[in-house]
């Protein structure tokens, strides 16, 4: 299974995030650009790829107890930017991004002891990807304009354990189909 953890936005969240998007593709260049939809849009927290299915309980199980041993924090989508040159357009996040740090190290060292090969460490990045693109585009005025966007505020109280399904159509434009497979409550509530 190709796996990662997440954090997932509510509803109302991703409401006040898609208003900002049908903005953003209106911009000069947006058209360059392959925007993802709201069953994408989420926090990855550590990204294990495909993972041996003999791994995925021992991998649930610590992914549990990192959920446990982590309490609920404030959250909101805010700002926004870029990665390889307009190639990943995201909109950021503000709150507690040092819990939400402390939860994605979690979830990397629950794979790494669960055996899942992670290649090398990276400090964590909360980003959220709206757009992608497989060349270069100038997405400037996108990241200007999310700038100024700060959604509503929630509380980020579980851990999810996401599958991804890669478009196998052939269709242009196709998005990856994401599926919550386990989710778990932060701080052992619920």
């Amino acid at each position: 299974m190709r796996l990662f953890a997440a954090v997932l936005p509510p509803q109302d969240v991703t409401n006040e995030l898609a208003a900002e998007v049908d903005v953003l593709r209106r911009l000069p260049g947006a058209e360059g650009l392959r925007w993802t939809g709201r069953p994408g849009w989420h926090f990855t927290l550590a990204f294990y790829g495909e993972v041996d299915d003999e791994l995925v309980p021992d991998l649930s199980e610590r992914l549990e107890r990192a959920a446990r041993r982590s309490a609920p924090f404030p959250l909101a989508v805010s700002g926004g930017g870029q990665f390889g040159h307009g190639r990943a357009l995201w909109a950021g996040a503000e709150g507690d991004l040092e819990a939400l740090r402390l939860l994605a190290d979690r979830a990397e060292a629950a794979a790494r002891k669960a055996g899942v090969p992670m290649g090398e460490h990276r400090r964590y990045k909360a980003h959220l990807t709206v757009a992608r693109s497989r060349d270069a585009v100038d997405v400037r005025r996108c990241v200007e304009s999310l700038r100024d966007f700060t959604s509503s505020t929630w509380t980020v109280a579980d851990l999810v354990l996401v599958r991804s399904n890669l478009p196998r159509s052939g269709v242009p434009g196709e998005q990856p189909r994401y599926e919550a497979v386990a989710r778990w409550a932060l701080g052992g509530a619920g």
